[in-house]
């Protein structure tokens, strides 16, 4: 809101500025002598304009009197065209909505217990 008012504020300034200066101009102009009179010269008359002869317009012939349009020809007749026969299309595969269910691998088995790979066993070496 106040960017508005600073806009409007500043658009307000911008438009009295020209007028300050009219109206200074205007008592300038008010308080100057009156300008003296100035004879007018006469100009001579302007020379007529001559008339130019008008064209004669020919005379239309009467919608009446025009001859008759000739009349037309048959068209002959187009010879049939042979439909032609389409395959019947491919019916469309249906979308299977379900979700498949996903097969889980069973953990691989572990190996026997024997002495060499069990904790309490340590080897010296």
């Amino acid at each position: 809101m106040g960017y508005f008012n600073c806009i409007s504020l500043a658009f307000l300034m911008a438009l009295s500025f020209p007028s300050i200066n009219v109206g200074q101009a205007a008592r300038h102009l008010q308080q100057l002598p009156p300008m003296p009179i100035l004879s007018t010269a006469t100009l001579p008359p302007l020379p007529s304009i001559p008339y130019l002869p008008q064209p004669t317009i020919p005379t239309m012939p009467r919608p009446g009197v025009l001859p008759p349009l000739p009349t037309m020809p048959a068209l002959p007749s187009l010879p049939s065209v042979p439909r032609a026969t389409l395959p019947p299309l491919p019916s469309m595969p249906s979308i299977p909505t379900a979700i498949p269910s996903i097969p889980f691998l069973s953990p691989p088995p572990s190996p026997p217990a024997t002495p060499w790979n069990t904790p309490l066993f340590f080897s010296i070496y």
